[in-house]
């Protein structure tokens, strides 16, 4: 997410942040926004259906046109998914289609890959299985552990979602 504010406040990016939205109160992010406002939509306590309807209202009254998902680890209901079909990316520590799913890093060292990475993709109704806009690899190395990959990706994710938000955009 920071990353993405970053993008956004150079001259020429095809986007501007109107909200920065979680549905945890303690999301360390909402700290780290800048000017730029902040919102929490409690899920706890609601059903699917009536936090993302909440959501949606929330997102609708700032003006969200375009939604860049980032350490949102709730699945979307296909219903929401749909009101936002074609305006909501999202990005996801691994070399899609592998590892769909959480537990991405120990996965991929269990199965012995050799390389790993991310993923921004378009949000679908099925968990991981948008059309992929862009990924960025990273060698697996020998004494690797479940921290250091994730490190080396994490990097990575930085770098990537920015350009691919903006090739997002360009394709509306």
């Amino acid at each position: 997410m920071v990353s993405l504010l970053a993008a956004m406040a150079e001259p020429g990016f095809p986007a501007q942040p109107v909200l920065v939205l979680s549905n945890r109160a303690d999301a360390a992010g909402l700290s780290r926004t800048g000017d730029v406002p902040t919102a929490v939509v409690e899920s706890r306590g609601r059903t699917r259906e009536e936090f993302e309807a909440a959501l949606d209202a929330r997102l609708r009254e700032a003006g969200v046109e375009f939604i860049a998902l980032a350490g949102f680890l709730r699945v979307l209901t296909e219903g929401f998914v749909r009101r936002w079909e074609g305006r909501m990316i999202n990005i996801h520590p691994s070399l899609l289609p592998s590892f769909k799913g959480l537990d991405t890093h120990a996965r991929a060292l269990a199965a012995g890959v050799k390389i790993h990475g991310c993923t921004v993709h378009w949000v679908s109704a099925g968990v991981d299985e948008g059309r992929i806009i862009a990924q960025a690899a990273v060698p697996v190395l020998p004494d690797d552990t479940e921290a250091s990959l994730g490190a080396r990706v994490l990097e990575q994710e930085h770098l990537l979602y920015p350009r691919a938000l903006a090739m997002a955009l360009a394709e509306m």
